[in-house]
């Protein structure tokens, strides 16, 4: 480990994961490091990650982003949830939504009193008390400013991870960010501790720097080609390999979710922005060709494309370290999980948000390094559970994919949470486990689970007050629908605001 003071971050590559890493660093610690960002404009990116979730107000909201001026910049459009439709079943569709069905009450969820009302006659779906939902299918958004948390409506965004990457490179610079062009030959270490000393690009220049952050994508310059980490490999879980995207032409009305369409080997992404629509196809080499998921794709655009495909190679899982010595693996350099619940841009977030909290200002320690990759390896592991429930818990027959990874064994972590679940009801969050238990309650549903009982408190109030509870809160979710615009109006109304 050192001893020296960090003074010098030195930025590995750009695209999405480089610049929001600058951007945190230098709004946060610019007065006492300095941050230089390697790039070349021959190196291209994936940039396919334009689906987010709630925390990105977070960030642009540290970083002092205006919320018009971002939309206006990256052709984005809000994000109130997922739908996913043929998960369960061929022909069968629900939501993952941001928000939470009912209220929330002390010591009970409000899906045991849902359970309970089912059990006395209410046809409803739990989806019917979710005000994020019905503004999904009024295809309606609005800031919605309240104490009242039973009409929060959370939202995200859908943007062009291109036009991010460029809008915060311009905000990075007007910071005082350095950028260096050109593409990394070498890399030196110190021959003592094999921490990286500095970057040697082509044209001969030295970029040295105390601490790197390494978001040269999939290749991982620093961390494997350099430190060889090693990768913990998930494709047993996870057997979707391989993706191809290829953006179309965008539709009339522009809806407020991501939607998520099964296939027979594989799902579909159908990203609505401002200017075009964003799709592609996330399938496994084992059951499809590339021909074949090129021709599933085209055949489900709906509108004409508007790029030629391109395909994208992947293993799921997680470098063994993402901090390795005096180097932190951001973005696809630390490891990859599909984007089915739009996690891509939110781990590189908390990456360097994490490292923030952690930053080793009088050089790296074996504590601090420890900690940081604990902490990474929790929330990898977890986010892989919840991905892994969509595919696990299916009910169709149609394909032997599906029939594979319903049989398949999964961690027991994510055993116990559905057993649980399916016996009594019973939610638990997991220390920092980014989805909140309405999320888990929301996709555990969708995908067919159904509790097969529910906590005794739901039995504190007769049948009569219940159903009128079930309806007083039914009414409250419904009332700020009619009174919110439509989703493209909100668009053309706020991003036109000064």
């Amino acid at each position: 480990m050192t001893n020296n003071t960090v003074t010098n971050v030195v930025v590995v590559g750009g695209g999405t994961a480089g610049w929001i890493s600058a951007a945190v660093i230098k709004r946060l610690l610019g007065s006492q490091v300095n941050v230089n960002l390697v790039e070349s404009e021959d190196i291209g990116t994936v940039g396919v990650g334009e689906a987010t979730i709630p925390p990105i107000a977070l960030l642009n909201n540290m970083l002092g982003l205006d919320e018009k001026e971002f939309l206006r910049e990256t052709n984005a459009t809000m994000k109130l949830a997922i739908r996913f439709e043929n998960w369960k079943t061929q022909g069968d569709s629900y939501y993952h939504t941001f928000g939470a069905p009912g209220k929330s009450y002390a010591f009970c969820h409000f899906h045991h009193y849902f359970k309970r009302a089912q059990q006395l006659g209410l046809k409803d779906s739990i989806w019917e008390y979710d005000l994020n939902y019905l503004a999904c299918e009024a295809g309606k958004f609005a800031h919605i400013k309240t104490p009242d948390p039973v009409i929060e409506m959370p939202y995200a965004y859908h943007f062009d991870a291109s036009l991010y990457a460029r809008f915060l490179r311009k905000k990075c610079e007007a910071m005082g960010v350095a950028r260096t062009e050109g593409v990394i030959e070498r890399v030196e270490q110190h021959p003592e501790n094999g921490f990286i000393k500095g970057v040697c690009l082509k044209n001969g220049q030295m970029i040295n720097g105390d601490l790197f952050i390494d978001c040269s994508g999939f290749k991982g310059l620093l961390t494997q080609q350099t430190l060889n980490t090693g990768y913990e490999d998930w494709s047993h879980w996870l057997p979707c390999d391989r993706a191809v995207a290829m953006p179309s032409e965008r539709f009339e009305k522009t809806v407020p979710f991501t939607r998520s369409i099964a296939h027979s080997a594989g799902w579909q992404w159908r990203i609505p922005l401002q200017h075009r629509n964003g799709n592609g196809l996330v399938y496994s080499s084992n059951y499809y060709s590339d021909d074949e998921a090129l021709g599933i794709l085209s055949a489900n655009l709906e509108t004409k494309p508007l790029a030629d495909p391109n395909f994208i190679r992947f293993k799921t899982g997680r470098r063994r370290k993402q901090w390795n010595k005096n180097v932190i693996a951001v973005g696809l350099a630390s490891g990859f999980l599909e984007p089915l619940e739009s996690t891509s841009i939110h781990l590189i977030q908390s990456a360097i948000v994490r490292l923030i909290h952690l930053f080793p200002h009088h050089g790296v320690k074996q504590k601090q390094v420890d900690e940081y990759n604990e902490q990474s390896r929790i929330e990898y592991e977890q986010i892989r559970d919840f991905i892994i429930l969509h595919y696990h818990v299916n009910e169709r027959t149609d394909s032997q994919f599906w029939r594979d990874v319903r049989e398949m064994d999964v961690p027991d972590s994510l055993t116990h949470k559905i057993e649980l679940f399916r016996d009594s009801g019973n939610l638990f969050r997991e220390q920092n486990d980014l989805f909140l238990e309405s999320s888990w309650l929301q996709v555990l549903m969708g995908q067919g689970v159904s509790p097969n009982d529910y906590h005794p408190l739901a039995n504190g109030i007769s049948e009569q007050k219940l159903m009128d509870l079930m309806e007083n809160i039914k009414r409250i979710k419904r009332e700020p629908v009619s009174k919110i615009a439509s989703h493209d109006e909100f668009l053309k109304q706020f991003c036109a605001q000064q």
